[in-house]
């Protein structure tokens, strides 16, 4: 029975001991190649790989180490504040009938990257030319009798 409880001790040390460097080896790949000791990086903004929207790449900068994020801009984004900076707006205002447009106003929800946004936009849409009316007559499926 000695000879049993023995062999269970010497086989527990040996498991702790082999997941002891198991760990070890895991927090020493995030310190490899790919990563960084670094805490302040500075991103720039995303570049789409082709036209003005799409899959991209923003590169970032810390002390002397660079690296590429993939990202994506969408298309219907607006280029006069950039696709990094998050807006909430509220509605739209009455359509001006001497411009011909309506208005808008967002103030900043968030900044992601470190982009530089402005605290409050304001932006414009060209007036719908017609009125939207809502149908009340409901067509039946099928035949009637």
């Amino acid at each position: 029975m000695r000879g049993l409880f023995s062999l269970v001790v010497v086989l527990l040390v040996v498991l702790m001991a082999v997941t002891s460097e198991a760990g070890k080896n895991n927090e020493d790949k995030g310190k490899g190649k790919g990563g960084s000791d670094c805490s302040e990086w500075v991103w720039g903004p995303c570049v789409p790989n082709r036209r003005d929207c799409g899959a991209g790449s923003r590169q970032g900068t810390c002390q002397e180490e660079t690296k590429k994020l993939k990202c994506r801009v969408p298309c219907n984004w607006k280029k006069d504040f950039g696709a990094d900076c998050k807006y909430k707006f509220g509605r739209w205002e009455e359509c001006d009938t001497v411009t011909g447009v309506k208005n808008r106003s967002g103030i900043l929800k968030k900044a992601m990257y470190n982009a530089e946004c402005l605290p409050t936009i304001q932006v414009s849409t060209p007036c719908s030319p017609k009125t939207k009316s809502k149908s009340k007559d409901k067509k039946g499926k099928g035949k009637e009798n």
